[in-house]
């Protein structure tokens, strides 16, 4: 119910004769929005963490990507006896790669020399020509849900949707004040997101998982293996 009211609240302080909030009850309500996002979305398997700025968010992908096994591409017949080329192949590790789509040019520059300076290869657009293994997908959500732990993001961009899908981690950054209740709470900010055309707005809940072979249960097998949500103070 305290959500619901955050939302009321908001409404009414636009009419004339109306007492505006008090900042501690702004505060107040963005704390619950805050403790209902990180606990639905800690449920799914998403971890949470808070950011005072981009600057921070860099860090943070940039350490966890160095702190991972880079991805391989699995190759098959490894075991059997090969040629020097392809053995060089097999044994084959590449470079760890973090792709930020759609980051502003200097954004963007300042995370790459953070990849640079640990021999990270960074990228802001060719996601198509690394997908045999891109490590982190770093991205910024347009809008959270607290009810779900769910990220809203607009992605008609084609590198921003492969970012997100064939990445093995995806970190994602939620600028608190982007916190709505419920998905009901965003249905004029979802209207304006897919009123242009072609339009792709994705849902994302928690890391890819499925139960649909022997209903057991898998991560990763359709998206990222783990997600990392920032929630950015504004």
């Amino acid at each position: 119910m305290a959500m619901l009211e955050t939302r009321s609240t908001h409404a009414q302080s636009s009419c004339p004769g109306r007492k505006q909030p008090s900042m501690g009850t702004v505060m107040e309500n963005t704390q619950i929005l805050v403790q209902t996002f990180t606990a639905a979305a800690e449920k799914v398997s998403a971890a949470v963490s808070r950011v005072s700025t981009m600057a921070q968010a860099y860090d943070y992908a940039v350490e966890l990507c160095e702190r991972k096994e880079a991805c391989q591409l699995l190759i098959a017949g490894c075991q059997e006896s090969l040629s020097a080329p392809a053995d060089t192949l097999c044994r084959h590790k590449q470079k760890k790669v973090i792709a930020a789509p759609l980051l502003a040019s200097n954004d963007a520059a300042q995370m790459k020399a953070l990849c640079q300076a640990r021999g990270i290869v960074f990228i802001r657009s060719g996601v198509r020509d690394h997908l045999a293994g891109v490590d982190i997908g770093f991205t910024v959500a347009e809008y959270g849900i607290a009810e779900t732990g769910t990220l809203v993001l607009d992605a008609s961009s084609e590198e921003l949707r492969l970012a997100t899908m064939v990445s093995e981690v995806h970190v994602a950054v939620l600028p608190i004040n982007r916190l709505r209740a419920t998905s009901l709470h965003l249905e004029a900010e979802l209207a304006q997101i897919m009123s242009a055309a072609p339009n792709y707005c994705a849902f994302i809940t928690g890391a890819s998982r499925t139960a649909d072979i022997e209903r057991v249960l898998a991560l990763g097998v359709h998206g990222p293996l783990e997600l990392h949500i920032l929630l950015m103070e504004t």
